[in-house]
C-alpha cells in the first residue's frame, strides 16, 4: 500500500487555498447579511451564522474523508453512489416536507434539512465519468450519447416532478462536460436554440395580432409563420438539394410542435411563482413590488455599495430586510453592498480561478474517469456562479440557485465540498497512473 504521507504531498494546495477562502467569507457574508444587536456573537448557534460553522466544521471532516478513501473507490462506487441518489430522489416525492413549492426537502427533527438533489449531482456527475471514461465509448456515436443522455434524464425527470427547475439546470451543464470529451457542438447549438425558442414563445404567447375579417393570430403562430417563411427563403435557396430539404422540413416540424407544447408545459410544469418570475425577467409583466420584488430590492442593495461598499456590517438595504432570502440565493446583495465594486470584483474573481484551477486539473489528468468527473464539477460551479449573479442582478429568473461557499445551507455546502475534495483526490493520483 501506498504511503499515506504521498497523498498529502500531493494535493492542489492552490485549489484548497480558494476554497478555504471563499468558505471564509461565505461565512462573514451569512453573519453580515443576519447580524442583529442582539446577536453579536460570530459563535452564536442560534443564529444561522452559527450553524453555518457547525456546517463548515463537519464539511471539512467531509473533505479529510475524501482525501483519505483509494482513488478507485470513486470508479468502482459510482453507479451504486447515483443509483443511492436515485432512490433519495424518489423518496423525497413520496415523504419529503413541500417548502416554497417545491417538494425537495428532507427535513429532520424540525431542524436539519437535507436535499437528496445535492447527493444525485454528485452520483451523476460520478455515473456519467465513469460512463464516458470506458474504453469503447465514442461521443461521437449516437448509441453512446443516448446511454449518457439516459443517466442525465432519470434524475432530471425526478427533480422536475417536485418541481426544482434550478437544480434540472445544474444537470443539463453536464454538457460541456461530454462536449469536452467529443459530443458534437451541433447539439450545444441546438440546446441554444431550444432556450431561444421557449423564451421568444413565452414573450409572444400574450400577444396577438389582429388581422381582416375579424380574425385574431395568437402569438405562438407569428413565430411559426416566421419558422415557416425562413425555411420558405432557404428551401428556395438550395432547391437543388433534396436531402437538405428533408432535413429541413424536419426540423421545422420539431420547431413547430415545441412552440406548441410551450403553453403546457409553462402553465402544467413550472410553479405559479416560477412562471411569475419568468414573465417578469422577459417583460412580458411588471410587477416591482410582486415578482419583481426581489430582483428590485437586490439592485438597490448592490448599486447601493458604489465602489468601496458601505463597510462590514453597515448595509442598510440588508440589515433592515428589504432583500428576501438575503442569507441564501441573494447573499450576493450583502457583498455588492458592503464590499461594492471592490469586494464584488474579488469574489468574482476568486469564482473564476476556482474554475479555471478544476479546468486546468481535468486537463493534466491521465485517467479519462478523472478528467471527465474534473469537469462535470468544474460544468456545476459554473453554471451555480453564473445563474445566481444573474438572478441578483436581473439576467436570470429566480429559480433558487445558491451561490457556492456563500448561501446558507448545510446540504449544498457539503455537496461543494465533496466535489472539490474528489477533484483534488483525484489529481493526488495522476502521478501514479501509466499514461
Amino acid at each position: 500500500m501506498r504511503n499515506r504521507i504521498n497523498i498529502f504531498q500531493n494535493v492542489d494546495w492552490a485549489l484548497i487555498t480558494i476554497f478555504l477562502t471563499l468558505m471564509l467569507m461565505g461565512w462573514l457574508n451569512i453573519y453580515a447579511a443576519t447580524y442583529s444587536e442582539d446577536h453579536q456573537s460570530l459563535f452564536d448557534f442560534s443564529q444561522s451564522y452559527g450553524k453555518q460553522l457547525l456546517w463548515i466544521g463537519t464539511a471539512l471532516g467531509l473533505g479529510l474523508v475524501m482525501l483519505m478513501l483509494e482513488e478507485r473507490f470513486f470508479s468502482t462506487f459510482s453507479n451504486v453512489i447515483y443509483f443511492g441518489g436515485i432512490l433519495l430522489l424518489i423518496a423525497v416525492l413520496i415523504f419529503g416536507k413541500e417548502i416554497k413549492g417545491a417538494k425537495s426537502w428532507f427535513v429532520i427533527a424540525n431542524t436539519i434539512s437535507l436535499q437528496p438533489s445535492e447527493i444525485a449531482k454528485y452520483g451523476t456527475a460520478l455515473a456519467l465519468s465513469k460512463f464516458v471514461g470506458e474504453y469503447n465509448v465514442k461521443m461521437q456515436s449516437f448509441k453512446s450519447q443516448f446511454q449518457a443522455a439516459a443517466i442525465l434524464i432519470i434524475p432530471i425527470i425526478l427533480i422536475l416532478l417536485q418541481p426544482d427547475p434550478g437544480s434540472v439546470l445544474v444537470f443539463c451543464s453536464f454538457i460541456f462536460a461530454m462536449y469536452r470529451e467529443g459530443l458534437s457542438g451541433n447539439i450545444l447549438l441546438i440546446g441554444l436554440g431550444a432556450i431561444v425558442l421557449f423564451m421568444l414563445a413565452i414573450i409572444l404567447r400574450t400577444s396577438s395580432i389582429d388581422l381582416p375579417f375579424e380574425l385574431i393570430l395568437d402569438g405562438k403562430y407569428i413565430l411559426i409563420i416566421a419558422l415557416t417563411a425562413i425555411a420558405g427563403i432557404v428551401f428556395w435557396l438550395i432547391k437543388n438539394y433534396k436531402q437538405a430539404k428533408f432535413v429541413i422540413s424536419g426540423v421545422l416540424l420539431i420547431c413547430i410542435g415545441y412552440i406548441m407544447s410551450v403553453d403546457y408545459i409553462f402553465e402544467n410544469v413550472l410553479k405559479s411563482h416560477h412562471q411569475d418570475r419568468i414573465n417578469d425577467l422577459l417583460g412580458v409583466t411588471f410587477d416591482p413590488s410582486g415578482a419583481g420584488y426581489n430582483v428590485n430590492q437586490s439592485k438597490i442593495a448592490i448599486g447601493s455599495g458604489g465602489f468601496s461598499g458601505k463597510g462590514f456590517l453597515q448595509g442598510t438595504q440588508t440589515k433592515l430586510d428589504f432583500v428576501p432570502e438575503q442569507s441564501t440565493d441573494f447573499i450576493f446583495c450583502t457583498v455588492g453592498e458592503e464590499w461594492g465594486f471592490i469586494g464584488s470584483f474579488v469574489v468574482i474573481s476568486l469564482f473564476m480561478f476556482l474554475i479555471i484551477k478544476i479546468i486546468a486539473i481535468a486537463e493534466r489528468q491521465k485517467a479519462k474517469f478523472s478528467r471527465v468527473f474534473c469537469y462535470c464539477a468544474a460544468s456545476i460551479f459554473f453554471l451555480h456562479f453564473m445563474i445566481n449573479l444573474g438572478m441578483t442582478i436581473g439576467l436570470a429568473p429566480v429559480i433558487g440557485i445558491p451561490l457556492p461557499f456563500f448561501s446558507y445551507g448545510g446540504s449544498s455546502l457539503w455537496s461543494f465540498t465533496i466535489l472539490i475534495f474528489t477533484v483534488i483526490r483525484l489529481d493526488s493520483e495522476r502521478k501514479y497512473l501509466l499514461g
